[in-house]
């Protein structure tokens, strides 16, 4: 399954599946990412981390390893 990690800049994904367990996946919830929703890659660090996210109608900053324990399509 690709992940979010795995977007490129400019791609629109929407979320299939939270992964993570516990405390990170309720924080990658609080955030407004759940399943179902549109995800706009907007900008990845020059070393990849973190990466910048536009969901909900707000920009949003995630470590690569949340980002890769979100499932997309």
């Amino acid at each position: 399954m690709p992940t979010l990690k795995e977007a490129k800049i400019g791609d629109t994904v929407r979320v299939k599946k939270l992964g993570g367990e516990g405390a990170v996946k309720r924080r990658i919830m609080d955030m407004g990412i759940t399943k179902g929703v549109s995800v706009y890659v907007r900008k990845v660090a020059p070393l990849g981390d973190p990466i910048e996210v536009t969901v909900r109608g707000y920009e949003l900053s995630l470590r690569k390893a949340d980002a890769e324990s979100i499932e997309v399509e």
